[in-house]
């Protein structure tokens, strides 16, 4: 079941999970739409080295480890945003940190990431894989952001990014791994 902005509004106040910091608390008005919350852009940004080995071995590491080793950290300002050019991908975080825990006993939340409309007709595409916040999360969610329109397109820190959709997991689930739970890099590093 996807939650309103209502009831985002409502779980954010009971702590059933948290955005943080929440842009606004009025359901009518921005960051909510009304079965979504939208998220910021973080400040930093890695864009993939060019000199990358012509293949990935994921056997002999993590991805998170790999990514780190073979990209350049690129810090955003309003007055320096970051040109993505035409055909170019970067990781980025979002500004909010989310917490999805497990409630013993209680209902348990997760969530799915995805791209602004606004944003997917200019070519920009926000987060292609693997939307999913799973219960148990915490942490910024990493966005893998494409250009594919024509022109190079500015990211300018806290600018309206993603959209947050929550939803209710149906009974309680059991912990399990979660490699990014915790993550303050883009790469995946904690």
């Amino acid at each position: 079941m996807i939650l309103s902005n209502t009831e985002i509004i409502k779980g954010v106040q009971n702590k059933s999970f948290s955005i943080d910091p929440l842009a606004g608390n009025d359901p009518g008005k921005a960051p909510f739409n009304t079965s979504a919350v939208d998220l910021r852009l973080g400040d930093t940004i890695r864009t993939l080295n060019k000199d990358i080995p012509a293949q990935l071995d994921l056997t002999k590491g993590s991805i998170a480890q790999f990514l780190a080793n073979n990209s350049k950290l690129h810090n955003l300002t309003k007055e320096q945003p970051f040109s993505l050019e035409p055909n170019k991908l970067v990781l980025a975080n979002t500004y909010e940190k989310v917490n999805f825990p497990l409630r013993n006993g209680e209902t348990c939340y997760g969530a799915r990431v995805e791209g602004k409309s606004s944003l997917a007709r200019c070519g920009i595409l926000i987060h292609f894989t693997a939307p999913t916040i799973h219960a148990n999360f915490k942490g910024k969610i990493t966005l893998e952001i494409i250009n594919l329109g024509t022109i190079t397109f500015l990211l300018v820190p806290k600018m309206y990014i993603c959209q947050l959709i929550i939803e209710k997991i149906c009974g309680e689930p059991v912990t399990a791994p979660n490699q990014f739970t915790g993550q303050t890099d883009p790469t995946g590093l904690k």
